[in-house]
């Protein structure tokens, strides 16, 4: 018997490959974090009759969730109240929230808070992540501290740390030393799991003279840059007040553009920024709960689609729950605009399965992401829906954005390795875990009071 196999069968098979019915009574044989083999239950169960068996029972097997833009150092906000009236803009949220409550994180707090998000994400299916870090206060090794997260709950995870200009020259420097040195500590640990890449704050934050340098650490580290982009007019307007140019435009002249790079929500870059995203293929994340919740605009998701820039989904530090961010940008668009025909599933399909698909193989170029084929990675969920009403990849996205509920993930698997199975944790102590976030936050919450004073 190959311990490291494990055959899935009795499923219903949502493989995403493109043009692929829904698979009935597929099987799936797991062999060294790959799928090595998929196709009918029983010409699997007869072919490999000593594999270790888990039974679907008729339950949906997808890949995992892929989460494009998220930030685990905001776990601890949940609840928090801000001092003083409501904050009236993005930038005073900003200021009064967010860059209070990464000055009050310490070491430890940076690894529970990685921990909380990462219970969550196997909760909710979502196997692949891209996070972005800061912590002002604890910048010294804090990937570390999300890496060890991740590889104790068994996740993928790509991370950065937030390079900004906003606590001086010496927390500069210290966020553009932090990437070099992860990036440089990939190739020691050898985790499967694990990438990284260069995170920046925003062009509001962030001088010449640092972009510049940020430029110069990276290259030769055969990397990308992770950064926020006219998330608000505040950003567009300083870049135009300061520099003379719009953000892509100045970003772009910099250097921090391409084919590797990943911008956070461009809520309000204009047609000639869209054009210049297009023409470096840097890829834009959408996440529509945030921005909402930001009271920041509505993205052109569409226009940029339609463009050819490929436009993934993230959730900027909300729930895990992948599911609630296609709902989110399903409704929120047509809203916006007050056109039902809006963001149509397919589109969210489009930036939620295979752009963030093709994002991931930008962190894991050898591994195919996302799909259920002979090769693939073996990320895999179980999801417990009976539709009432008939099943084909045409409305699949329909019956997500509709049928589908976070708490219908049953089993979880990243790399052939059981995280959850019905339900239960496996490798992770969600009741440690919370017990001592629990103790955390208070001190994280008493030192923001203090900063906030």
């Amino acid at each position: 018997m190959n311990q490291n196999q494990l055959l899935i069968v009795n499923g219903r098979l949502v493989t995403w490959v493109d043009g692929a019915e829904i698979v009935e009574q597929g099987g799936l044989l797991l062999q060294d974090g790959r799928i090595a083999a998929i196709g009918p239950s029983a010409s699997l169960m007869q072919a490999h009759p000593d594999a270790p068996q888990l039974d679907a029972s008729g339950q949906l097997v997808m890949p995992g969730n892929i989460c494009a833009h998220t930030h685990f150092y905001g776990a601890f906000a949940r609840g928090m109240a801000i001092p003083g009236p409501a904050p009236k803009d993005f930038p005073d949220i900003l200021e009064r929230l967010w860059w209070r409550l990464d000055r009050a994180l310490l070491d430890v707090d940076v690894k529970y808070s990685a921990l909380v998000c990462l219970v969550d994400a196997i909760k909710h299916g979502t196997t692949t992540l891209i996070d972005h870090h800061a912590s002002p206060n604890a910048i010294d090794s804090s990937l570390d501290q999300i890496a060890d997260a991740a590889e104790e709950a068994g996740v993928r995870v790509a991370t950065c740390y937030e390079v900004t200009d906003r606590n001086g020259a010496t927390g500069t420097q210290a966020g553009i030393s932090e990437n070099v040195r992860f990036l440089h500590s990939l190739r020691e640990r050898g985790s499967g799991l694990l990438a990284g890449t260069f995170g920046l704050h925003a062009s509001l934050s962030l001088s010449e003279e640092t972009l510049a340098a940020c430029v110069e650490a990276a290259s030769d580290l055969a990397t990308g840059f992770h950064i926020h982009v006219a998330e608000h007019e505040a950003d567009e307007y300083d870049a135009l007040y300061k520099y003379g140019r719009r953000v892509v435009d100045r970003l772009a002249a910099a250097g921090i553009l391409g084919p590797k790079s990943i911008v956070a929500h461009a809520v309000h870059t204009d047609p000639a920024e869209m054009m210049l995203l297009k023409e470096t293929g840097t890829w834009v994340t959408h996440q529509p709960r945030s921005n909402m919740n930001n009271a920041v605009g509505a993205a052109n998701i569409e226009g940029m689609l339609r463009l050819g820039i490929p436009v993934c989904l993230g959730n900027d530090g909300f729930s895990n729950n992948m599911w609630a961010e296609w709902k989110t940008a399903y409704l929120l668009h047509k809203l916006a605009h007050r056109d039902p025909r809006r963001a149509n599933g397919m589109d969210i399909v489009q930036m939620a399965i295979h752009n963030n698909a093709a994002l991931a193989r930008i962190f894991w170029p050898d591994l195919p992401i996302g799909k259920l084929e002979a090769g693939a990675a073996a990320d895999i969920i179980l999801v417990d829906y009976h539709p009432i009403t008939p099943l084909s990849s045409g409305n699949l996205p329909w019956h997500i954005l509709f049928g589908f509920e976070a708490s219908m993930v049953t089993t979880t698997i990243v790399a052939g390795r059981i995280l959850m199975k019905d339900r239960q944790l496996l490798t992770l102590d969600e009741a440690e875990i919370t017990a001592r976030s629990r103790e955390l936050a208070a001190k994280v919450w008493q030192r923001f009071a203090q900063l906030s004073e």
